[in-house]
This record gives C-alpha cells, structure tokens and sequence, in this order.
C-alpha cells in the first residue's frame, strides 16, 4: 500500500520575471514560489516529503490540451528581445513571457504530470507540485492570467490516457475562475470541474458569463462543470466550509473520482490583494482533509495563484502538512454562510438539480436558502469570533488586515492505538500499535468509576475495557497518540466512562456519534456534548445538542447515510467544534453494510478535534475493526462507488432535522 507524500519542487522556475513595468502582472513574481518552498523547510515539512524530481513536459504532453500553432509560437519566446516579448505577451490577456519561461513552463507541465505518475503508480499516496507558472487560465491558443501551458488539464487529459481512467475530479479553490479548465473539458463528463471564484456578478477579472453557476457544461457535459461564484469580498471560514459540504462533496461522492486533482491557488487566503476574502491558511487543511476520503487518498495538489507572500506560504504548509496526515488545526467561530454566499449556494444548487441525485429533492431543503444570515449580518455587526478583522468598508486593502500566525502542528509518532478483545489477533498498519495492559493506577480508577456509578456491575467482560478507554484517553491528553479503537461488550458503561473521564481534562466538549438503536447514556443538556445518532428505530431528540437520523437499512444505506453525513452532520460538528469525537457502533445486524460509511465518516470526523477520536465497537467484527483501525491511521479508505439518489423517506427524515436545528447551528 502506497504511503507518505511527495512534493515536486525545482529553483528554476522561479527565473523569470517581468522585465517591463505592467502594474496587472507585477504581482507574479519568483518569490511565490521560494517563500513557499522556504517555509516548507523552515516548518520540517519538506523534510518529511519524498521529493522528486523534476521533468521537462515533451510536446507531446502539451499538445493534449494546447494547439500546435500555439505550441510553435511560445517556442519562439527564447530567442526574441525585451521589445518582442513585450510584443508577444499583448496578444493575450493579463500574462508576460521571458525568455525563460518557454523552459519553466515546461517544468512546470513536467512536474505536474511526475506527481500524476507517482500517485497513480502509488509510490505515494499523494503529495503537491509547487510549479510556476500556474496554469488553470491557459487555454487552447491562448495564454491567459499569468498562465502559459493549463497544467492541471494535461494532467486529467494525462491520466485518462495513461492509466485509463474513467473520473477525474477538479477542484479549483483559486480566487479566480479557471475558465481555461472549463473550455477544456466542459462536453467531457469523464471530467468533473468545480470552481468557485470571486465574480461580483461579473466584474471581477475574467469578467465572463460563462464563470457564472448558469454554465454547468455542454452536449454530454452537462452537470459536469459546477461553478460557484463569489458576489461580494470578504469571505470567511464559514462560506468556504458551506460550498463544500453543501455542493462540492455531495456531488463529488456521487461522481466517486478515480483521482483528484486540486487547483490551489491560495489567493483565496486572507491578506491576498487579489481575494480580498478573510478565510485564513488554516482553512486549506480543512479543504485537503475532507477530499482526502475520495478516490481511495489519490490526490495531486498543484498550485496556481496567491500574491501575499505570508498567507501564501502558510497556505503552502497547511496543505502539505494535511496531506502528510497530520491533525488540522481546530477552527472557532463558525456560524452560518453569509447571504451572499447562500444565494449562490442556493443557485448552484437549483442548477444543478437535474444532473445530480444529491439535489433532487430540493423543494424540501432550505438549508441554503439566501433568505437565511448569519447573526452578524442580522445586526449589521461584523462577527469577531470568525473574521480576524472588522469589515468597515467594501474594499479591503492587505494593510488593513492582520491574522495570527498558525499554530505549530505536531504529530505523535504512533497515531492509533487499539485493544482489540482478548486472544485476537489484528493485523495492524504503520502508525498503529496494540494498547498494553491497563496500569495499576488506571485499575484504581476504574474500581472509582465502578464504585461511583455501577456498583452492581461485576462482569469483567464488562470492566476490563474501561481500562483501554482510560488508557487511551489519557494518552491523548498527553499527546502520545492521536487516536485509538476499543472493543467492548457493553455500550452503556463504556460510553458513559469515556465521555466522563474526556471531560475530566481532555476536551472541553465532547461529539458522540452513535451507531444503533437504543438509549444512549450522555446528557446533552448543558452543551458540553452534542449526541448524533443514527439508527433504524425512532428516537425522541432530547434538545438541539442530539441529532436522531432513523435511515433505511440494508444496501441503499450508504446513499442516505452519506447524504445525513456531507449536509447535516459535518456541518453541525464543524459549528460544534469538539475537543474530541467518540465514534460508537453497536453490535447490530447491518455492519456488512455499515462498514464502508463508517470508514468514511471516521475518516472525515478526523478534522475535528485535532485529530482526537476514540472509537468505541461493541463485539467483535474482523471487517468493521479493519476499516476502523485504517481509517483511524490515516490509510485510504476504499470507494463507495458511484452512489445513487438517496431514498426520499431518507430526505425527509434528514430536511425535517435540519429545520429543527437550523434555529441554533447555521452551518447546516
């Protein structure tokens, strides 16, 4: 199995500049691409990379997706003069060429298409191209925005041909439309494309109609290009968060990628002169996290835009320290989506209901209604808690805004532990080790705990584990692992253990999400936990801290169960914001079809909690503590396959919680 990340990195192309005063492209310049690269080193993060190196693109590999006149002609640029290439570069919009950018160009192709080659080869399981230059608005004949050869389109069109490849998803977070991908592939449903992009109803560069939600593709294309346009500056966390569990995930988990290609332009960031949006470098962790789950882990991110230098390099480390698989940063202060964001959520979605079954049932969704804002918008107030700085104007300049710096991430050595039952043997992958027997401290406390709350509880069967959670618990507090999984016979105890001895220091809020029918034994009154369960039997919500999904069982269960997971629970974590999840599955009959969701909800509640996660399986089951251990160390979890429209019985079960609790969580 493929491990570790590569990162794709060559000084040379960072030699070439402008060599003429242009103010629309002074902003490109060498050094994106070295203080990206220096603050990989400086942060160890470079270090802990397979690095590799770099090659030249043949023309071959250009002409997947450029012309051979247009080919012929940027090959001319090496031998012309100041005057010429100022010449040259008038005939397209917004870019520059030198005399050494025909190479660069090149490397950059090269480089893209050596991590495309890696990851499909799994000689890794995924990793970044830092390239110059970007490439997403290079077109056919044309060079565009600073952009020479489309290095992500050769990619896809690469992939399909070499590895015979049959979905490939893009996911451009640039700030800027990537209307070069689009024109690429908008008749190609192999090809899923979604950007979101500032628009302001067209009148931000590239000033297209075709950038708006209305363009979802052509001929055979149609629903396979998804635009999301941003009509206002300043976007936050929340907006951000919002697109993709209400947009970009569903129908990414619907189109089941074979590979993912990522479009990281981070003038997306706070601070960019570009953007001028307020979502902060910690977000792209988050981004990262929640598209790991796809395509079984194989994901390529290369990047394309970001013009603050600071934001830009700490964007950089986010993104590369996700993929390495180290926790992401927890986020505060989320709250609802603006309006504005909203309102193209909303249209993108309304759009798009023809095409995907994750929209169909859009009569009965008003979780993205532009009629709904955030509390701040309510009182005209900018929300402090989110925004790093106040919005007093429209315009925003990168003077005005300051953010802190991000926290320093660190990853312990041994990332799960596991106590499987007693006498059997598991299997586990790198990063895993078995828990050792329980101290003799921690046999004191569990006696205290019993003496406390269950005297009458004898059983050892019963007992034993609650020194694994305890274990477990407090190793976390210590930061000797991330996470663990534990096997136990009864629920109601070992729930009620760990979700005491977490608050006793480990987490001042704690997220259950119960697997199964039955009480569970929390209290979800005084907001210290937020109870998720789904089941098969109805249960009665106790407040807006517990969330009841009653899903249909059986082989249509991962539809809905996705669907509840994506749009409503994420959602209400993110906002909840845990210091740790407990995961439960109970010892019911539906773990044949359990298995693979769990593996994917494991796998995205790790982005909550800095990683912390306890998982808590009721009996033992070889294939539901496999999927759970691999997910819980970071390996790729196995694909859904492409997933169908979701039962309507499920649709309204989970748009009639949604409306109950939207009144207190805005992200849902």
């Amino acid at each position: 199995m493929a491990s570790g990340s590569a990162l794709i990195f060559d000084e040379e192309m960072s030699r070439y500049k402008l060599l003429w005063t242009d103010p629309v492209c002074a902003i490109e310049v060498p050094e994106r691409l070295t203080v990206s690269y220096e603050a990989l080193k400086t942060h160890c993060v470079a270090q802990r990379c397979k690095q590799l190196p770099v090659r030249l693109a043949t023309e071959q590999e250009i002409l997947l997706s450029h012309s051979e006149e247009y080919l012929e002609a940027v090959k001319q640029t090496p031998t012309m003069s100041v005057e010429e290439l100022m010449a040259f570069s008038k005939k397209y919009s917004d870019v520059y060429f030198h005399q050494n950018i025909y190479h660069c160009a090149k490397l950059a192709v090269g480089a893209t298409l050596q991590l495309v080659d890696s990851v499909m080869k799994r000689e890794v399981r995924n990793g970044m191209a830092l390239v110059r230059p970007p490439g997403h608005h290079s077109q056919r004949s044309a060079a565009n925005g600073f952009c020479v050869f489309n290095n992500v389109a050769i990619a896809a069109l690469y992939a399909k041909k070499n590895y015979n490849l049959n979905r490939v998803l893009i996911v451009d977070w640039d700030i800027h439309h990537g209307q070069g991908v689009q024109y690429c592939f908008e008749e190609d449903p192999s090809v899923l494309y979604f950007s979101w992009h500032r628009y302001e109803h067209q009148t931000f560069w590239p000033n297209l109609p075709e950038s708006d939600y209305t363009s979802v593709g052509k001929g055979k294309g149609c629903g396979f290009n998804i635009n999301l346009p941003w009509n206002k500056v300043g976007m936050t966390n929340s907006d951000y968060l919002a697109a993709f569990f209400h947009v970009l995930l569903p129908v990414a988990y619907e189109f089941d990628p074979e590979l993912v290609l990522v479009s990281a332009g981070f003038d997306s960031a706070i601070g960019d002169p570009e953007g001028e949006m307020c979502a902060v470098p910690e977000i792209f962790a988050h981004l990262t996290q929640l598209l790991m789950p796809l395509a079984a882990g194989k994901m390529c991110v290369v990047l394309e835009g970001g013009y603050n230098l600071t934001s830009l390099a700490q964007s950089v480390c986010q993104t590369v320290q996700t993929l390495l698989g180290d926790p992401a940063p927890r986020l505060s202060g989320l709250t609802a989506a603006c309006e504005s964001a909203l309102e193209s959520i909303h249209n993108v979605r309304n759009a798009h209901s023809f095409h995907w079954s994750c929209f169909k049932h859009l009569e009965a969704h008003s979780g993205t209604s532009p009629k709904r804002a955030r509390p701040d918008e309510k009182n005209g107030a900018a929300k402090e808690a989110e925004k790093p700085v106040a919005e007093t104007n429209t315009k925003m300049t990168t003077q005005d805004i300051v953010w802190p710096e991000p926290l320093t991430r660190s990853s312990s050595d041994v990332r799960t532990v596991v106590a499987p039952p007693s006498g059997v043997e598991v299997s586990l992958p790198e990063g895993c080790q078995h828990l050792g027997e329980a101290s003799q401290s921690t046999t004191k406390e569990i006696q205290s705990f019993r003496d406390k709350h269950f005297q009458d509880v004898t059983d050892q069967n019963i007992l034993h584990p609650l020194g694994s959670i305890i274990s477990v618990l407090d190793q976390m507090m210590n930061k000797e692992v991330r996470n663990g999984c534990v096997v136990v016979s009864d629920l109601s105890v070992s729930v009620r253990c760990a979700c005491e001895r977490a608050l006793m220091g480990l987490a001042e809020r704690v997220l259950v999400v119960f697997i199964g029918d039955g009480i569970v034994p929390v209290k979800t009154n005084d907001g210290k936990l937020f109870l998720v369960q789904i089941c098969a039997e109805e249960t009665e919500e106790k407040c807006e801290s517990h969330l009841s999904l009653c899903l249909r069982q059986g082989e249509t269960l991962s539809v809905g169960f996705m669907q509840a997971v994506l749009s409503l629970i994420l959602p209400l974590a993110y906002e909840f914001n845990p210091g740790l999840v407990l995961g439960v599955v109970t010892d019911c009959g539906a773990k044949t079809h359990l298995a693979p969701v769990w593996g994917h909800l494991t796998s995205l509640l790790q982005a909550l909690a800095g990683g912390q996660m306890l998982t808590l399986l009721q009996g033992y089951d070889r294939e539901l503590l496999e999927v759970t251990v691999s997910s819980l160390s970071g390996a790729p979890v196995p694909s859904l396959g492409p997933l169908g429209a979701p039962k309507p019985e499920d649709v309204q079960m989970i748009e009639k919680q949604r409306q109950r609790l939207q009144k207190r969580w805005g992200l849902v």
